[in-house]
């Protein structure tokens, strides 16, 4: 196994567009020809568009699309503009009037990092589509979805850290496996076992250990979550692969995906998460589904430790670089 840039991956390309005054941004993920696509909603929170689709049972053939944004729910107007885009260039399912880009997407909360008033929309999707048809190589940290990350909520904005995006592929013989993720969790980032980054305790140099500070809160106060912290925690990311997969593969191809979301984040899936995973296939490799998902679980948890260490401070979060 070696490890490569994930644009390397054929049939795959990446587009990001960011405002970092207003701390948001969008992320595309383009596969013009299609790729079979499964997702994996594990969060107690999500915001997602066109996912159901995306059940083996439906009919939904290839996605040509996945945006990872900022926003919440108000970002996923930017899947439009890449849906506008898309169709410019003539890449969409044909209904013979028209071509029909199918589009998915899944959101994260940023609104109180920056600008509230200033989201992911139709037009910085559209921008971020155009990067994707350039075929740029991929950016991390403060780019794209990333932009508005933080980590470490759970004490409060004060002990948190800056987030972000990262992404990871990895190489088998002529298999290639690659995750981009945006980090916004409520709790810790791990990188072998052990804190990277998270909520900092009182000193502001060490780490308070997300799990064990819910735990010794939780009893105490039954809704932890209440106020401040609802709806602001969130891993959204995207598994591509040249792997040749059906849909029903592609969907437990994105579930056991997850798996690098639990190694690398704690607490993970938690009840005011938007945790969501999409896996995307497009290439006629064989392999074996458990491989493909191994190699994705490890691509998942070194992306969102990629998007932590790449990440620079912002709007008064610190990053791990200035810890």
């Amino acid at each position: 196994m070696e490890r490569m840039m994930i644009h390397e991956i054929p049939g795959f390309s990446f587009g990001q567009v960011q405002d970092l005054a207003a701390g948001t941004g969008c992320t595309v993920i383009l596969c013009p020809e299609g790729g079979v696509t499964g997702v994996d909603v594990r969060g107690g929170s999500p915001g997602t568009r066109d996912t159901d689709a995306l059940n083996p049972v439906c009919n939904r053939e290839v996605v040509h699309a996945v945006v990872l944004t900022g926003g919440s729910a108000f970002g996923l107007d930017a899947a439009g503009g890449v849906m506008k885009k898309l169709e410019e260039v003539g890449v969409g399912r044909d209904v013979m009037v028209t071509v029909v880009p199918n589009v998915c997407a899944a959101v994260l909360f940023d609104l109180k990092f920056g600008s509230m008033e200033i989201r992911p929309d139709g037009a910085m999707g559209y921008v971020a589509c155009e990067a994707a048809l350039r075929e740029l190589p991929f950016q991390e940290g403060n780019f794209g979805a990333g932009t508005g990350c933080t980590i470490g909520k759970i004490r409060g904005a004060q002990f948190s850290m800056k987030g972000g995006i990262g992404a990871c592929a990895f190489r088998q013989g002529d298999l290639m496996v690659g995750a981009v993720v945006a980090c916004n969790a409520m709790g810790d980032v791990l990188e072998n076992g052990t804190i990277l980054a998270g909520a900092r305790d009182d000193s502001g140099r060490g780490f308070a250990d997300s799990e064990a500070w819910l735990v010794a809160h939780g009893q105490r106060q039954r809704d932890v979550f209440s106020g401040k912290l609802v709806g602001e925690n969130t891993v959204i990311g995207c598994v591509v692969t040249n792997a040749a997969m059906n849909k029903a593969q592609a969907t437990k191809l994105a579930a056991v995906a997850q798996n690098g979301i639990a190694r690398g984040v704690r607490p993970a899936n938690a009840t005011f998460d938007g945790d969501c995973l999409f896996a995307m296939c497009h290439g006629t490799v064989q392999a074996d589904p458990d491989a493909v998902g191994i190699l994705a679980a490890r691509a998942v948890e070194e992306a969102i430790v990629r998007g932590v260490k790449a990440a620079e401070s912002l709007h008064g979060r610190i990053a791990l670089r200035d810890l």
